[in-house]
């Protein structure tokens, strides 16, 4: 059984200052660990590559698979280049929410967007300029985690800040659909959303 941390990593909870000193810290290529609306996870800002192996290492996670984008807004999915067809902007009426959209941007990349609805989350997005790069809390092929108590140590130990938000009750992570090139929906991942989004687009 895991136990909770109680190592040096700092712990707090969220509050102006503590908002403030996390996006600071995200800005200088800090990786945390944050609650957000489904399970914990995994951010750093996107402008810092290094950021990012950090956490691939610490997951244990395949160097292609690739990390979504938390939003702080659906204009900001859109300010970043996402494509915006019937499909996507039908998609988008369930953000803020639990769904991951992985759609094509105007610059020929290929992004999973997610607008989460936990209203400290968006400010600290906001904070960091509109975005931060995410995955759950987990080892990869383990549970994420909804409750501090379920992170490995190892994970506790890597990163630069923590915030503890208690335990998660939505505890299911995000429905994951991409829109390809001809518009088409697919289902990557089941999750919270799933049947009101393959029914809004039937």
């Amino acid at each position: 059984m895991r136990r909770k941390p109680t190592n040096v990593t700092p712990i707090c909870t969220y509050s102006k200052q503590t908002l403030a000193q996390l996006a600071t810290r995200l800005k200088q290529g800090g990786v945390a660990i944050v609650p957000t609306d489904t399970v914990y996870g995994l951010v750093c800002h996107p402008q810092f590559p290094d950021a990012l192996n950090r956490i691939r290492e610490m997951k244990q996670r395949d160097r292609d698979k690739p990390f979504q984008l938390l939003m702080a807004s659906v204009d900001a999915v859109w300010a970043d280049g996402a494509v915006r067809t019937p499909t996507s902007e039908t998609i988008a009426r369930f953000w803020p929410g639990a769904l991951t959209a992985v759609l094509n941007t105007t610059d020929g990349r290929t992004e999973g967007y997610r607008v989460p609805q936990d209203a400290p989350l968006q400010e600290l997005l906001t904070a960091c300029g509109g975005a931060l790069r995410a995955t759950s809390v987990n080892i990869s092929g383990e549970p994420p985690a909804v409750a501090l108590s379920d992170i490995p140590e190892s994970i506790v130990n890597a990163v630069d800040m923590i915030i503890d938000g208690g335990t998660i009750q939505a505890a299911e992570a995000s429905t994951v659909i991409q829109i390809d090139a001809e518009n088409h929906l697919k289902l990557l991942r089941p999750g919270a959303l799933t049947q009101a989004i393959l029914q809004s687009v039937e």
